[in-house]
């Protein structure tokens, strides 16, 4: 088990310095699915299935539409990838400031302080996330609608932005 959570934390690892170093949203996108799915992983990996099902939906399912959509208004020609200079670079850079907080703190950090969420109860009930979830509806039930229209405003700012000259993107067909 140390060494799948190992896995999925160096794939997310992986997966962020994927996002942060690449300028073109083609391969970023590519890097922000390889840091959900294994967030994912390491979220399950610790005992939070359920939740960690529905942000893996939610998330690929309607973040990476709309980012796929507004990469596909913002589409270079000949996009920068992983092999050249400048990203490599920064992907030296990253792995250096990690490799750099590693050595930093690596006497504070003990595989005993991994718990997992339902090993504290022999015969429980319900499940810690599943409980989280409904917890997340009943009391922040307004506040999850406000982000959601939050998010909606942002969505038709972004492209409102990415419009061109003459055409834009929210328009009459």
């Amino acid at each position: 088990m140390t060494y799948l959570v190992s896995l999925f934390l160096l794939g997310l690892v992986l997966g962020l310095v994927a996002v942060a170093s690449n300028p073109a949203p083609y391969f970023a996108a590519l890097g922000l699915i390889i840091a959900a799915g294994t967030g994912c992983g390491l979220l399950a990996s610790q005992g939070g299935s359920f939740l960690s099902l529905v942000l893996f939906l939610i998330y690929l399912g309607g973040m990476l539409v709309v980012f796929a959509y507004s990469a596909a208004l913002a589409a270079e020609p000949f996009p920068e990838t992983w092999g050249n200079w400048s990203v490599l670079s920064y992907i030296l850079i990253y792995f250096l400031g990690v490799v750099g907080l590693v050595v930093w703190f690596w006497g504070g950090w003990y595989e005993a302080c991994w718990v997992v969420l339902d090993e504290l109860k022999e015969l429980a009930v319900l499940r810690g996330d599943t409980g989280g979830a409904a917890l997340l509806y009943d009391s922040g039930g307004g506040l999850l609608i406000l982000c959601a229209w939050v998010l909606l405003l942002t969505l038709f700012v972004v492209l409102e932005l990415t419009r061109g000259l003459s055409r834009g993107t929210v328009r009459a067909v």
